[in-house]
């Protein structure tokens, strides 16, 4: 009687996930990611010098990490050895450690690999240093995560990073033939269907692959068209980290959109990140941001239009209130643009931190007392509504400061007339000053 493991085909002969029996068998033969496995490319070169390095490789999932890996054991003569920083810990290190010891005494080395690396803490990175450096092991790490931020400057000084990208549309399609040739039989699919199912693989190679497979154990009669394919087929959620890198990754190319007066752009980066799940009220804080920064006084209403989207979503919740943010977007991106008003801000907080604790000039202090009066405060001061044109003229900076031009307002929206009054106050304040 079969067992509930066989029942599963969790059997040892159980046949294998058509993903991993399309595992490439030569480097060269890796689709999508010629910039680090061509001749030319860093890992080419190594092979081609027979001296492999440690080396990180940083990507998406379903771009290739663990196959190159193996790969590189294959072609360096090295035993592979495997791990998870999800499921080891210090004991299951020490013995890949005291097992690659015993082989290099032998004259074998090791190449380690460590999947998802950057769930190791400190210590447990700094743990491989020692054995990295004596050639015990050449390690070859893979993480989803940006090294920068989540591997310590120590082990990244002595591994190599190799970015691997997201699988474009031509790489999948080739691994779509593989599928088939494998199968020996060809997707059941239209050819609208069949860019469908390439886009729902989001560049993951290993998800479109499970895709392909499905399809074919199906041994549907009819091609699916694109909606029949919708309704067969889980779509592949967008890679989206709300706390990592990818938060990040899409709020900046929002803002820079925005600063791009790109209205489709930003409308589109704004959909990628409310349908990966971000919080609206972090996308509305960065757009209230982009409005004092990246536009100021050219349009004044920006920022009121940024935090008005900020109180309708609020007000009405999701999905209704995302339309305020849609809109928020779309005029702050076709608003006129200026970063007047946030270079004069860190110029003028630069001369603050400069010059130190400077008094303001006499004339603009007030004298409440008989001796602050004596002492000549307020003495000279020119009143600026009693003055012709509204406008005294007199210099507010301290005195023993140079009178400084921190705000320069561009020539475009709201800025075009402040430029306009700027100039006008200048020129009275020169005509003043020759009049003595």
């Amino acid at each position: 009687m079969s067992t509930l493991f066989e029942a599963a085909g969790m059997q040892e002969d159980a046949p294998r996930p058509l993903a991993d029996r399309l595992r490439p068998e030569r480097l060269e033969d890796v689709v999508g990611q010629d910039h680090i496995t061509g001749r030319d490319a860093p890992l080419g070169r190594m092979i081609s010098a027979e001296r492999l390095s440690s080396i990180v490789l940083w990507g998406p999932p379903g771009t290739g990490k663990t196959t190159i890996a193996r790969l590189l054991a294959g072609v360096s003569g090295l035993d592979f050895e495997q791990i998870s920083a999800v499921f080891s810990g210090v004991a299951d290190l020490r013995k890949v450690f005291e097992k690659a010891k015993a082989r290099r005494l032998s004259g074998q080395g090791t190449l380690l690999f460590v999947d998802e690396i950057h769930r190791f803490n400190k210590a447990q990175q700094d743990g491989f240093l020692p054995y990295m450096e004596d050639g015990t092991i050449i390690l070859v790490g893979a993480t989803t995560e940006n090294p920068s931020f989540e591997l310590n400057a120590a082990l990244l000084s002595r591994a190599q990073v190799l970015v691997l990208h997201r699988l474009e549309d031509s790489a999948l399609e080739i691994l779509l033939g593989s599928a088939e040739k494998a199968q020996g039989k060809n997707l059941p699919l239209t050819k609208e269907a069949r860019e469908a199912l390439r886009a729902m693989a989001d560049g993951d190679g290993r998800f479109c692959l499970n895709l392909a497979e499905e399809l074919i154990a199906l041994n549907l009669e009819e091609n699916l068209d694109t909606a029949g394919l919708a309704t067969t087929l889980q779509r592949r959620a967008p890679v989206y980290d709300k706390g990592g890198e990818e938060h990040y990754n899409l709020i900046s190319a929002l803002h820079k959109s925005i600063r791009g007066s790109d209205a489709d752009a930003a409308l589109y980066w704004l959909a990628r990140m409310l349908v990966g799940g971000e919080e609206p009220l972090f996308v509305a804080r960065r757009l209230v941001r982009a409005a004092v920064e990246d536009i100021g006084m050219a349009d004044p209403q920006a920022v009121l239009q940024a935090l008005a989207a900020m109180q309708v979503y609020e007000f009405l919740g999701s999905p209704e209130g995302e339309l305020a943010l849609a809109q928020a977007v779309i005029y702050l991106a076709t608003a006129p643009k200026s970063n007047a008003v946030y270079k004069a801000s860190a110029q003028s907080m630069a001369a603050a931190k400069e010059y130190g604790s400077l008094t303001p000039p006499k004339h603009i202090l007030n004298a409440p007392t008989k001796m602050m009066k004596d002492l000549g405060y307020g003495s000279g001061y020119h009143y600026d509504h009693a003055a012709e044109a509204g406008f005294s003229g007199q210099d507010y900076f301290p005195e023993s400061l140079e009178r400084k031009s921190f705000y320069e307002p561009k020539n475009t929206g709201f800025e075009k007339e402040i430029s306009q009054r700027l100039n006008y106050w200048q020129h009275l304040r020169e005509k003043k000053k020759k009049e003595g």
